[in-house]
């Protein structure tokens, strides 16, 4: 391998797996009898680490939660991680990456898994609306920044 070849930055996709997956109908059978349309929370975080020299894992975790009134038709969460390559590229950059491109790759398979497991459960599919991962992830930072100011 050149010299060349060795610099030039590296960014590919290694792995894709479900790290984490729970569901639950906490007032089954009794819910499906429900005919009211529930109201539906979505929660989302993103992690990041670094695993070993250049290799990077990145997760985000989808948390949807129906419920009627004060009742929880359903509950279900989903981490869905990557194992990422990333070299030869500026110290400064990683974090954007992990933040930014990395969920970019990750979100479709969590949205599927959310999709399929409501549906699977005898719910109506869920289905999730596509996420600007570069804005959440620049209001992150500016909330960091003016918590450290603060």
């Amino acid at each position: 391998m050149s010299e060349q070849q060795q610099l030039e930055p590296v960014f590919s996709i290694e792995k894709i797996y479900v790290k984490d997956l729970s569901f639950e109908v906490p007032h089954a059978p009794q819910i499906f009898l429900e005919q009211e349309q529930p109201e539906i929370d979505m929660q989302l975080a993103n992690s990041g680490q670094q695993l070993d020299e250049g290799i990077f894992e990145s997760g985000i975790t989808i948390t949807v939660t129906a419920k009627l009134a004060d009742k929880v038709m359903f509950l279900c969460e989903v981490t869905q991680a990557g194992i990422f390559q990333i070299r030869n590229i500026p110290a400064e950059d990683i974090d954007p990456i992990l933040g930014v491109a990395c969920p970019n790759i990750l979100f479709p398979y969590a949205r599927e898994a959310v999709s399929n497991l409501v549906g699977r459960a005898g719910f109506p599919p869920v289905l999730l609306s596509p996420i600007n991962f570069e804005a959440l992830y620049l209001q992150q930072r500016a909330s960091l920044a003016e918590a450290g100011t603060a």
